[in-house]
C-alpha cells in the first residue's frame, strides 16, 4: 500500500461551536505524514456519544479508512466520552497501544495515566483515541505511530 487513508476526529465542545482553534487535529494530521498517512477525513464535533459513534461509524463502515485516529474526551469530566463512544463500535479492543502511550508519556508527567484512551478495531480499520493538548497528541503518537504499519499488515494476515 502506497499510503494509509486516515481519518481525524476531534472532539471538542469549543472547537466545534468555533471558540477554540483544533491545534490537536491538524498536529495529527501533520504527523501521519511522516508513516505515508493521507487524511481522507477531518472533522470536529462535541463531545457527545451520538455525534462520536456516528463518525466513527462512517469512518470504518463507508469510507472504509485505514486508521482513525481521535483526539479530546479522554479525560474525567462528564463531557469526556470519547472511549466510550469508541467501545460502542469496535470489536476488537487493542490494550498495547494506550499502555504504551501511558508509558511513554509517563516519562514526562504522573498526568499520562490519567488519559482513558482506548484502542481498537472495527472491520479493517484501526482505531485510536488521544488526549486532547497537543503536547500529549505529539507524546502519545510518537510513542505508536511506527506500528501502525505494522498493526495493519497484522490486520490484513501479515505475520508478526
Amino acid at each position: 500500500m502506497s499510503f494509509i487513508e486516515i481519518a481525524v476526529l476531534t472532539s471538542s465542545d469549543r472547537c466545534s461551536r468555533g471558540e477554540a482553534e483544533d491545534v490537536s487535529g491538524r498536529l495529527i494530521a501533520e504527523m501521519v505524514k511522516t508513516i505515508g498517512g493521507r487524511v481522507a477525513a477531518y472533522e470536529i464535533v462535541p463531545d457527545e456519544i451520538p455525534a462520536l459513534k456516528e463518525k466513527l461509524l462512517h469512518y470504518c463502515d463507508t469510507l472504509a479508512v485505514n486508521v482513525v485516529i481521535t483526539t479530546g474526551g479522554t479525560g474525567f469530566s462528564g463531557r469526556d466520552v470519547t472511549p466510550e463512544a469508541t467501545l460502542q463500535v469496535i470489536e476488537k479492543n487493542i490494550p498495547g497501544l494506550p499502555e504504551l502511550m501511558r508509558a511513554e508519556g509517563l516519562k514526562k508527567t504522573k498526568k499520562a495515566v490519567l488519559s482513558r484512551g482506548i484502542c481498537g478495531i472495527r472491520k479493517s480499520t484501526l482505531i485510536l483515541n488521544l488526549p486532547g493538548s497537543p503536547k500529549a497528541v505529539r507524546e502519545s503518537l510518537e510513542a505508536v505511530l511506527d506500528l501502525i504499519p505494522h498493526s495493519l499488515e497484522m490486520m490484513r494476515g501479515g505475520g508478526h
